[in-house]
């Protein structure tokens, strides 16, 4: 199949390069078959190569960077838009209908476009656009990603919630009620602009909230965990930054219904997921944690039983990098071109 593959060279441009999904997926895709990296944009940095920009990436043959307007895109036949949130609704429907994209900020992933606007801070300004993107939580909706033009990648919190939440909730086999999410991410999911609350002497030794009760993560992750209950999901959901690069935890308070414990729980997930290559339902009292999904695509779910009776602890860990952003996007991109979601994600991960 690999040959086969990498017969068909698959054009992509990655817009926005110059932050860190970009780089992870110009390291993605550096041992691609099919995929080939032949534009990228990093307005800042343009004119300069990419091994400038990420010395890690020294070695690669890949184009220096160039600004959005320099791109042909007649010559691409996908996009991966990594640029930041309200800069990607023009410049995706300003693309030749050929280009296929996936777009890793939160512009598309929204139905609603009222709100987008209310969580935003401005319009949406391709509504009929947003009608066309299918939100692409790979696990959930392979056969209509595999079908569409352009994909609304999700975000790294609401892929970690989602993934165990949403079987649970499709199955009846927990409330819609009461659900409480504690979420802890490394600091990369800030982005690579500079900013004062990231510095290291204001991040390193401690941890803090952010967004509370305000994160945009939330509506995103009530209109997922809605659409697997058929009813109006209201969440509890707190995110952390913790004083690492890279991983996210979420760890998320459930009620079950009828006589549903941590173990079949545990079970649904695993008949659930059993086929599925990046999601893995860990074996009673195995604890999941963020040094073991590093550098991977790998999502890694473990159940416990609260002491309170009724409910049942559900931790979830990503890289938020990867699973939760640039690996995420591959494996969407994959399967819009027909190709095994798993190339270029088959890297285990990272120790210590």
């Amino acid at each position: 199949m690999t040959e086969a593959v990498a017969m068909k060279e698959i054009k992509v441009a990655i817009l926005g390069a110059s932050g860190y999904t970009g780089a992870e997926l110009v390291r993605l895709l550096a041992l691609h078959p099919a995929l080939k990296i032949t534009a990228m944009t990093g307005d800042r940095k343009a004119g300069q190569p990419m091994a400038t920009v990420f010395p890690h990436l020294a070695g690669l043959e890949l184009p220096d960077l160039v600004a959005i307007d320099q791109v042909d895109f007649k010559a691409v036949d996908a996009v991966f838009c990594c640029l930041p949130h309200g800069t990607t609704q023009e410049v995706i429907a300003a693309l030749p209908q050929h280009v296929k994209i996936v777009d890793l900020s939160a512009d598309f992933r929204l139905f609603d476009v009222d709100t987008y606007a209310q969580w935003y801070g401005h319009e949406h300004r391709a509504p009929a656009l947003q009608e066309q993107a299918v939100y692409g939580l790979t696990e959930i909706a392979r056969n209509q990603v595999a079908k569409a033009r352009l994909v609304a990648n999700p975000g790294c919190y609401p892929t970690s919630v989602q993934l165990p939440l949403v079987p649970l909730l499709e199955q009846g086999l927990i409330l819609a009620e009461d659900i409480i999410i504690d979420a802890k991410s490394g600091v990369s999911g800030a982005g690579r602009s500079a900013k004062e609350a990231n510095l290291f002497t204001e991040v390193a030794e401690g941890i803090h909230a952010y967004g509370v009760a305000s994160h945009r993560h939330a509506p995103e992750i009530e209109q997922g965990l809605s659409q697997a209950a058929n009813s109006p999901v209201v969440v509890s959901f707190t995110p952390h930054l913790m004083p690492m690069s890279r991983g996210m935890q979420s760890t998320i308070y459930v009620k079950t219904t009828g006589a549903n414990t941590a173990a079949s729980l545990r079970a649904a997930l695993a008949a659930r997921f059993k086929a599925e290559p990046f999601v893995r339902v860990l074996p009673e009292g195995a604890v999941p944690a963020t040094r073991h999904v590093r550098g991977s695509n790998f999502c890694l779910i473990g159940l416990f039983d609260d002491r309170i009776k009724g409910r049942v602890i559900i931790t979830s860990v990503i890289d938020n990098l990867v699973k939760g952003a640039s690996g995420q996007a591959l494996q969407n991109m994959n399967l819009m071109f027909g190709l095994p979601e798993t190339l270029g994600l088959e890297q285990q991960p990272m120790f210590p």
